[in-house]
């Protein structure tokens, strides 16, 4: 009975230890059965091997440590993999659709909309935007890194400081859940998908909900070409048309209802078609891209805040170019002051080249965009919505007070950006256009146009 006792235990011991276990001694006539040869206490000298037996190697020695290390790390290599795939995997099960989503910005400190690939210096609105696509897992990271992958087109390239309360962009994306919350929780707060869906509600047989600032699209929809419209604002304070002989840039100034009708006499002689080569850069008076065409442009009525009066100048066009809108305010603003005569406006649409002012970029803002004929063919053709945003007007005039407004408001204040350029309009030679136009030995307009 001992004997099998023994016997077992050894076996147990060749089992737990594998080939480093202690052999069993050779049989005996006297000693009948073999009897386990137990390892030297310690201190004792070691036994010697059995004849015969093969000497045993330190498992250190043949390098099972280090083995055992780069197996590890390769078999975590593979569960990376494995978990990539199937992220990967998960991803491709989710429907991968182009969609538009509706944004709103305040561009102070940011170097315009477009991202500048490899360009750390100048941070913009789309850097954020895409960091937060990623981030979201809404898109790869590789298609944050090459845009062109996810098809990314905005409708206009706001240039820096210029703020927007209804710009839009186009993508495609994963269609995950809960997508603009996620989206949201990685922006800024001054950088909004509006989404209104909290208070709005749509039939259960649309695919989102009423009032989001994402919507559907077709398959090859680009937000700059299929953009027939563009309206813009440009917010400035009413001291801005106050005449050069009792010029008044503090906050006592009110504008006149009489001031208010000549400044939207000016601003209606821009309706149209015309050449606006001396309204941008590197544009000349003979390129077929200068011409223009506005649809409406207007200022609004003014508005105190924070005891400063305000008022909005709105333009609507197809487009516009580089600086348009900032030239088309300034050489208002230089009329109304009285440094420049008003046949200068009808004057720029010539060939002759004209000093046009620039206004600050603070105020202007893109409020909305137009999708008309895109709209009159795919809004109601039952798998994608009329792309007007009529349900989103709520969000759209929320964000701006939120956060549009008060910042321009604020910097107007601190800075004093309107009331410092209104102290370079005398150094414009505006009299030097009259003699152009009289042949009065002016120079030769320059075959691309204005330049800042």
């Amino acid at each position: 009975m001992a004997i099998r006792v023994v016997r077992a235990a050894a076996g147990a011991v060749r089992r737990a230890c594998g080939p480093c276990s202690p052999s069993l001694g050779p049989r005996s006539p006297s000693l009948g059965p073999r009897l386990l040869r137990l390892p030297p206490m310690a201190g004792n000298v070691e036994a010697p091997a059995p004849v015969g037996a093969r000497p045993e190697r330190d498992p250190k020695a043949r390098g099972g440590w280090r083995g055992g290390a780069r197996i590890w790390e390769e078999t975590e290599q593979q569960a990376k993999k494995l978990r990539s795939a199937s992220d990967a995997e998960q991803h491709r099960k989710l429907p991968k659709r182009k969609i538009v989503l509706l944004m709103g910005y305040s561009g102070k400190g940011y170097h315009g909309m477009q991202r500048n690939v490899g360009s750390s210096q100048f941070k913009t609105i789309e850097d954020d935007l895409v960091s937060a696509l990623v981030r979201s897992g809404c898109i790869p990271e590789n298609h944050g890194e090459d845009m062109r992958k996810m098809s990314f087109q905005r409708c206009a390239r706001t240039d820096k400081g210029v703020s927007a309360a209804g710009q839009v962009v186009s993508l495609k994306v994963w269609l995950i859940d809960d997508i603009l919350e996620k989206i949201n929780g990685h922006l800024p707060p001054h950088i909004r998908i509006l989404d209104t869906t909290a208070t709005q509600t749509r039939p259960r047989t649309c695919w989102l909900p009423h009032g989001t600032g994402l919507k559907r699209v077709t398959g090859g929809f680009n937000s700059k070409n299929k953009c027939d419209a563009r309206t813009y604002l440009y917010m400035l304070p009413t001291f801005a048309f106050a005449h050069k002989d009792h010029d008044v840039q503090d906050e006592s100034y009110r504008l006149s209802a009489d001031t208010l009708r000549r400044v939207n006499a000016l601003l209606a002689c821009y309706k149209g078609t015309h050449n606006f080569h001396n309204f941008t850069s590197q544009k000349g008076p003979r390129e077929a891209s200068a011409r223009r065409y506005i649809l409406d442009m207007f200022c609004e009525e003014p508005f105190v805040r924070e005891g400063m009066e305000f008022a909005v100048i709105k333009v609507k066009g197809q487009s516009f170019m580089t600086h348009q809108i900032r030239k088309m305010v300034g050489l208002v603003v230089a009329v109304i002051k009285g440094y420049a005569p008003e046949s200068l406006l009808e004057r720029s649409w010539g060939e002759a080249k004209v000093d046009v002012p620039k206004a600050p970029g603070l105020g202007l803002v893109l409020e909305r965009v137009h999708f008309d004929k895109y709209n009159q063919r795919f809004g109601n053709d039952g798998l994608h919505e009329p792309l007007d945003w009529t349900q989103e007007e709520a969000g759209v005039a929320a964000f701006k007070e939120q956060h549009i407004y008060p910042t321009i408001i604020s910097t107007e204040r601190q800075e004093r950006s309107m009331a410092r350029w209104l102290g370079t309009l005398p150094v414009h030679d505006f009299d030097a256009t009259a003699h152009a136009a009289a042949g009065l030995g002016a120079k030769a307009p320059s075959p691309l146009g204005d330049s800042d």
